[in-house]
């Protein structure tokens, strides 16, 4: 087991999915996976693991902000050799090419964290998702019908921005949503060579105001988990052909 992660060699998937809340990771467990097993609670981040359409899958909580995911995604990566995450989660809309309920691909991330300068020093690096684990997700969502629109998403330390204006800045630069965990997930997965994609529900509108009722949210949220879920199945029986 890792310092964060209870679950011991092999009981965690080579394809994870992870949500911030750890309670929606139960969900995702309970609705979507056969035969799911839990394998953590330590710090009541819950992780399980069951089948969708024959392939392993685990589901991870990740708590809130980039410090926090860093945490789970780092230990999943170097420590149980997972080799996908897919964040599912929501983003706050900030231009008028995304609606709620949208699902928002997010081809890369900005971010203002100051996480990478460690890394990096002064080159600003620009996170981005697995271009093949992305394809695949936009053409199941067009396959399903699900309202799925690709592009920039900004990744910010604060819930409650100080800065009336950094959204419509954003915007102008074509970021379609706000969330706040996507930069670091594709930092670590470029890091360990492994592949990542945020698929970020939009649950309210920023430049708008309109927000998503409490089922609203569940019903697509669900449409994004099953765009995920296939996504992953898709990628493994590709990677299965090619070996």
């Amino acid at each position: 087991m890792s310092t964060h992660i209870g679950a011991a060699p092999g009981q965690i998937a080579p394809h994870v999915l992870m949500p911030g809340d750890p309670y929606r990771a139960r969900w995702i467990a309970e609705t979507f996976l056969e035969d799911p097993v839990q394998y953590n609670d330590v710090r009541g981040m819950l992780g399980y693991t069951g089948t969708y359409a024959g392939v392993r899958v685990s589901a991870q909580g990740s708590g809130m902000g980039q410090p926090s995911l860093a945490i789970y995604a780092h230990e999943l990566f170097a420590e149980y050799d997972v080799e996908t995450i897919v964040r599912v989660g929501t983003c706050g809309g900030l231009s008028d090419a995304v609606k709620v309920r949208d699902v928002v691909l997010g081809v890369a991330a900005s971010t203002d964290s100051a996480m990478n300068v460690p890394r990096f020093g002064h080159v600003s690096f620009a996170p981005a998702a697995d271009f093949t684990l992305a394809r695949i997700a936009a053409e199941v969502a067009e396959e399903r019908l699900v309202d799925l629109v690709a592009g920039g998403l900004f990744s910010s330390d604060q819930f409650y921005n100080p800065d009336p204006d950094i959204a419509r800045t954003l915007a102008g630069y074509g970021v379609l949503g706000v969330e706040m965990e996507a930069a670091a997930l594709y930092t670590l997965a470029a890091q360990h060579s492994r592949r990542a994609l945020a698929l970020c529900t939009v649950s309210d509108h920023l430049l708008t105001g309109e927000e998503t009722s409490a089922q609203e949210r569940q019903e697509t949220f669900e449409d994004m988990i099953v765009v995920a879920l296939e996504s992953i199945v898709r990628l493994e029986r590709a990677q299965n052909r090619q070996g």
